[in-house]
């Protein structure tokens, strides 16, 4: 992240924009929404956890609630000062393993419960994901609307946390079952993977508008 304190920013209408007016208009609101949006997550995590019965859930929902709560903060403190923040963004670091169980068993089918005592892990894992790749979309969007060069980047470098919180709970859901993953047929599969080739490589080239007279 490049430091961006000395950095002078213009309004055509008022002169010289200090460091912590440096954001249009669509970046305010739309980081707003991203904030909130962070709180709400961890308000949710937060009343998820007294339903969790899982251990494994349990430690996953904790790590990932400490993380959330640093990279808010983090967010916060470049949003209000325009510059860089005290605390870098961090990388989340996953600690399921990346081995997917392919293919369908039978199970009852899904319903909303009707009382909070009907809530299972899979009910809570299942809306901590739910969560988490809302928080990614907001965050994109946001991040492509932003014109304070340090803030698009505490979004943008958030956006891989995301993904790999989302895919952290998505290996847990599915080792449980709560996740089931059908494949192709090997026929099709083959057929949809080779249906790419690379491209040449060569540039294109541009038509040669010179009139000859």
């Amino acid at each position: 992240m490049q430091n961006q304190q000395g950095q002078t920013h213009q309004n055509m209408h008022t002169g010289n924009i200090p460091q912590q007016m440096n954001h249009g208009g669509h970046e305010v609101l739309d980081v707003s929404e991203v904030l909130s949006g962070a709180i709400g997550t961890m308000d949710q995590y937060t009343m998820l956890r007294q339903h969790v019965k899982d251990q494994e859930l349990l430690g996953i929902l904790d790590r990932q609630y400490q993380f959330m709560q640093q990279e808010y903060n983090t967010t916060v403190d470049c949003f209000k000062t325009g510059q860089d923040p005290a605390v870098p963004t961090q990388s989340y670091k996953m600690t399921q393993n990346n081995d997917f169980v392919y293919g369908l068993q039978p199970s009852q089918p899904k319903k909303p419960v009707q009382s909070v005592g009907e809530l299972t892990d899979e009910c809570v894992s299942g809306m901590m994901l739910s969560a988490i790749k809302s928080s990614a979309s907001m965050k994109t969007m946001a991040a492509m609307e932003t014109t304070n060069p340090v803030v698009r980047r505490v979004l943008a470098d958030s956006i891989p946390n995301c993904i790999e919180m989302a895919y952290e709970i998505s290996l847990y859901q599915n080792k449980h079952h709560y996740y089931q993953v059908p494949q192709f047929a090997a026929g099709d599969m083959q057929q949809m993977v080779n249906a790419y080739a690379p491209a040449n490589g060569q540039q294109m080239q541009m038509p040669n508008n010179n009139m000859t007279h």
